[in-house]
């Protein structure tokens, strides 16, 4: 690793590729101001190198063991620039819809990562966070894309929750408190930016403040005038407003 200065900026690297990091390596080597403070080769040690080191700049493949760079992204704080380096150009607009300082598509040549460098040093001068809002951040996507999973930040634990095994969650102030498998996790966003990420095919928001996986309803029970009880399979009761139920109907084929 480089040799600490009290005027370098610090970065992370993180690629579960050996090559890829050693390609950064030698490109970072040769730039005096840079300190090598971690490098990750998967997604876990990822997040907690940058939450514990606090680095001006994260270099974050995309595609990587147990995290991939964008629930890394969604993980970590907001004081670094990011820099996305991966092979796949697919994700280049999602990563610049993140907030990401560059996008560098594999391979690159020095000259390209010298401009990369030169941007995040520029955003350092600027001592402006990555301050897209984390809602925007959160269902950055390319159209017909949904959430395969979800990952939830308890402590210094990163817990991922599959999407298909996800029963409802519920809107709880600027959190969604997400039941899966007998349990529940609690999740810094919105629902509404959760809905927008989800599958309208496989979930429902039948009340504004519940989001439903259809295939977990059992039965729908008449409450009041205007409201129903959704019945899900482990003996949930979801409120469905009038709403709800019209949408409903219309998933499942009713008259």
């Amino acid at each position: 690793m480089n040799k600490p200065s009290t005027n370098n900026l610090r970065a992370v690297m993180a690629d579960d590729e050996e090559l890829a990091r050693r390609v950064l390596r030698e490109y970072l080597s040769a730039e005096p101001d840079i300190e090598i403070v971690a490098e990750c080769s998967n997604g876990f040690e990822a997040v907690k190198a940058v939450n514990e080191t606090r680095p001006d700049v994260v270099f974050l493949d995309v595609q990587m063991p147990k995290l991939d760079g964008f629930e890394v992204l969604e993980l970590i704080d907001a004081h670094s620039a990011v820099v996305f380096v991966t092979a796949f150009d697919q994700y280049a607009m999602r990563a610049f819809d993140a907030a990401a300082v560059d996008y560098l598509l594999k391979p690159f040549t020095a000259e390209r990562f010298r401009a990369a460098l030169s941007r995040v040093r520029d955003r350092v001068r600027e001592a402006r966070p990555n301050d897209l809002p984390k809602d925007l951040k959160l269902t950055a996507r390319r159209p017909g894309e949904f959430l395969e999973r979800l990952v939830v930040k308890d402590g210094p634990r990163v817990h991922v929750v599959s999407t298909a095994k996800l029963d409802y969650a519920e809107a709880q102030d600027d959190y969604v408190s997400l039941r899966s498998e007998g349990r529940n996790w609690l999740k810094q966003q919105t629902i509404s930016s959760l809905e927008s990420g989800l599958d309208p095919r496989r979930f429902l928001r039948v009340h504004r403040g519940y989001i439903v996986n259809v295939e977990r309803i059992t039965r729908i029970d008449p409450n009041t005038k205007d409201t129903w009880l959704a019945i899900l399979a482990d003996g949930s009761r979801i409120p469905v407003s009038r709403a709800g139920y019209s949408k409903f109907r219309e998933i499942v084929g009713g008259e």
